[in-house]
């Protein structure tokens, strides 16, 4: 007689279950990636460099010479200055150096704007771009000549003649929005390819 096996045969309870197949894991764990948002930053950047120019030819045209203008009830004072430095007067007399600065500013933002998926970001860096421009077409365009012209201030806060604050225009306003909002998303860990900092963090640990 042909001997019985004793084996016990595997139960159901004890078979492995099936890996789930990698393809489906990967495609749960990688999300798609944001649009790119190059555009928003020209958009951004355009708007904002029109009101400059606009804003800066038109106290010129109308105040030039004149005593400060009082607004909003005294909050801003407008009066036209000319200022050979840099944002709200400062790095007086190095004319030349800034315009070249600017010119760096203006290539690195439009380089990395290609590859900007991030709206803050975009947003952040049109409006440094728009005063870096701004500020830029005085320096080629005004007296007393290309890389030298001095940047048209119009704005006193507060008080006139800049006793309380210096006057700076729009531009100027532009890149220290500009500037906050990007220091503000980095802290946030928001990266300017529309990624996390911080989910990055996790993943490695």
């Amino acid at each position: 007689m042909g001997g019985v096996s004793t084996d016990p045969s595997p139960s159901e309870s004890e078979v492995e279950p099936s890996a789930e197949p990698p393809e489906q894991g990967a495609a749960e764990e990688t999300s798609p990636l944001p649009k790119r948002r190059v555009w928003v930053v020209f958009a951004v950047a355009a708007l904002l460099w029109a009101i400059d120019l606009i804003t800066k030819n038109l106290v010129v045209a109308n105040l030039e010479g004149k005593e400060p203008k009082p607004i909003l009830g005294g909050l801003i004072y407008l009066q036209v200055t000319r200022n050979p430095g840099a944002a709200f007067s400062m790095a007086t007399g190095m004319t030349w150096v800034l315009a070249l600065v600017a010119i760096g500013v203006v290539i690195a933002i439009v380089w990395i704007s290609r590859r900007l998926r991030s709206v803050g970001w975009a947003i952040g860096l049109g409006l440094v771009l728009a005063g870096a421009l701004g500020n830029l077409t005085d320096r080629f365009f005004r007296e007393p000549g290309p890389l030298r012209g001095h940047v048209v201030d119009f704005i006193s806060a507060f008080v006139p003649n800049g006793q309380g604050f210096a006057i700076f225009n729009i531009a100027d306003s532009a890149i220290c929005v500009g500037g906050a909002l990007i220091v503000l998303l980095s802290l946030l860990g928001k990266d300017y390819d529309g990624t996390s900092t911080r989910g990055k963090k996790k993943d490695s640990e």
